[in-house]
């Protein structure tokens, strides 16, 4: 019986090969799916984890309640964590000018990035947090025990970072005065350096100011916070301002440009400055005049007033010291400045001021003023108000018309009316002083003496910015007699009425008023005003009233 020989099975030789490779697949399977399960429960145990880091570190550093809204994890490019809602809170609300309970510190949204090992080392390091929309609450002055606990704690730090880029960032410093909002500085970009405990913090910024509209960039060192004293603070720094748009202040015009360096505390910060506007003009003359300026001043950080010590400026050809203080009220700022001219032209200030072109009169003048701007929505020139005194050297007229009657006026009253025909223009000087105020745009003159050879004029009046008002009244005196500023049968005719108006000491006082525009003057006698004549100059009775 013949037998039949099978031949070996191939397959399960190929069974034998592929069953390593099945395994091998299962175990890659198992791992992915424990990966997949790891990664699951890194995540699910990493947002507790944050959470409760970055709640403890808050609330170790300000002892304070702190609330997060929501923590979001990622750990497929290392640990990835963004949040909204961090609010940090006091035992009191530090800003009662809003409703509600207003939280110390504020932050909208924030993010970082940092290894996955990370999360398993205490305390976690992180290089760099993002921050947006951060708003700190700084509370009024006798409440701020919140704020001077930053840093007085020593407890375990479960977070430590190195940086801080901030964007749109609010600082609002508050005050318990009622109705007063808080002062408030917008900050685009805020970068912070922490470099250790107990040292300065390095800071560069970019401050969003309201009025002028512009933006400040500044760098500096900030710290390290005084605890016990948060006025006590250290900083300094650097800042440069331009293309200040000076036109949002109404009333004024031109583009600023500011640099300087500022050092100190934060309840005393001394700033040494310039300033170019080299196109500055206020609305009623509409002149652009080129203005520059170096200043020393103090601010106080913590309430925002400003204490000018002193400003150096130079308009035109014109230079002038100011000294005084800029401080914030509820409506804005009241500012009170003396300001001395010494070295000052007549015609860059009518320049500035008024809008008659040329200026009406020009020549060296000396001033000393009292300049108060009140706060509001109005125009510089409406609410800017002065009070001093000037006195204008050597002057003379711009308009050829009324330096010719001067001139004119000055030979007939030292009785020299034969040169008056002869007269080719001898440009008489005028030496003018006075006292004055100024007040809703209306210049008011108590006294003024204008003086040429042979004339004195005492008189007082009203002349507006706008040059539509110009009428003074008083009384001229004249070293001539009346009969001898003429000639020929007009001299004989007026000899017997000499003893009328020959007063004083004066060979000739009359009355006189000069009204009209400041570029058409009129000039003429005031015989209806005979008792205001006689006061100009004069000081009240006791128990009387002046007219």
């Amino acid at each position: 019986m013949a037998v039949v020989q099978t031949p070996p099975k191939r397959t399960s030789q190929k069974a034998g090969h592929a069953l390593p490779w099945k395994w091998i697949g299962v175990a890659a399977l198992i791992l992915l799916v424990g990966a997949v399960v790891a990664v699951r429960l890194v995540i699910d145990r990493a947002e507790p984890i944050l959470r409760t880091r970055v709640i403890e570190t808050l609330s170790n550093r300000f002892e304070s309640k702190v609330e997060l809204a929501s923590l979001h994890v990622s750990v497929v490019n290392g640990l990835e964590v963004s949040g909204e809602g961090l609010k940090i809170f006091g035992a009191t609300d530090p800003n009662p000018y809003e409703p509600g309970v207003q939280a110390l510190i504020d932050v909208r949204e924030f993010r970082f990035q940092t290894a996955l090992r990370s999360l398993f080392r205490s305390p976690m390091h992180v290089d760099t947090v993002y921050v947006k929309g951060l708003e700190l609450n700084i509370p009024p002055k006798g409440d701020r025990r919140e704020i001077t606990k930053m840093g007085s704690r020593t407890g375990k730090m479960a977070i430590i970072v190195d940086k801080f880029v901030c964007e749109d960032t609010k600082l609002l410093i508050n005050t318990s005065r009622p109705g007063k909002p808080p002062l408030e500085f917008a900050i685009g970009d805020l970068r912070m350096k922490d470099v250790g405990p107990g040292l300065p913090m390095h800071f560069d910024a970019t401050l969003v100011n309201p009025r002028p509209v512009g933006n400040i960039q500044s760098s500096g060192l900030f710290g390290p916070w005084q605890p016990d004293s948060p006025r006590d603070t250290p900083v300094q720094g650097d800042y440069s301002f331009s293309d200040a748009d000076l036109s949002t202040i109404k009333g004024i015009g031109g583009t600023l440009s500011s640099t300087g360096r500022y050092s100190g505390t934060l309840g005393n910060i001394a700033v040494r400055g310039k300033t170019d506007t080299p196109d500055f003009q206020i609305a009623t003359s509409g002149h652009p005049v080129p203005l520059h300026t170096e200043f020393h001043a103090v601010v106080d950080g913590a309430s925002g007033d400003t204490y000018l010590r002193p400003v150096n400026a130079t308009l035109l050809h014109s230079s002038f010291t100011a000294e005084g203080s800029v401080v914030r009220v509820p409506n804005g700022h009241d500012i009170h400045l003396n300001v001395v001219m010494d070295h000052a032209r007549i015609e860059d200030l009518l320049t500035l001021g008024v809008r008659t072109n040329p200026p009406v009169m020009t020549g060296p003048v000396e001033m000393k003023t009292r300049l108060s701007l009140a706060p509001g929505d109005a125009s510089v020139a409406d609410k800017l108000q002065l009070a001093g005194n000037f006195h204008v050297l050597s002057a003379h007229f711009t308009n050829e018309k009324v330096q010719s009657r001067l001139d004119s006026l000055s030979l007939r009253s030292q009785g020299k009316p034969k040169e008056v025909q002869e007269h080719t223009g001898e440009n008489v000087p005028v030496d003018l002083r006075g006292v004055f105020t100024l007040k809703e745009g209306l210049l008011s003159f108590s006294s003024l003496h204008f003086l040429i050879p042979g004339t004195h004029v005492d008189m007082t009046g009203d002349y507006s910015l706008d040059g539509r008002t110009f009428d003074f009244r008083g009384k001229v005196r004249l070293d001539a007699k009346l009969s001898q500023m003429t000639t020929g049968w007009k001299s004989i005719l007026l000899r017997p009425i000499d003893p009328f108006f020959t007063k004083n000491g004066a060979g000739t006082e009359i009355p006189i008023r000069i009204s009209g525009t400041e570029s058409e003057p009129r000039f003429g006698l005031d015989l209806g005003h005979k008792d205001k004549r006689q006061n100009v100059g004069k000081k009240p009775a006791a128990g009387s009233k002046r007219e």
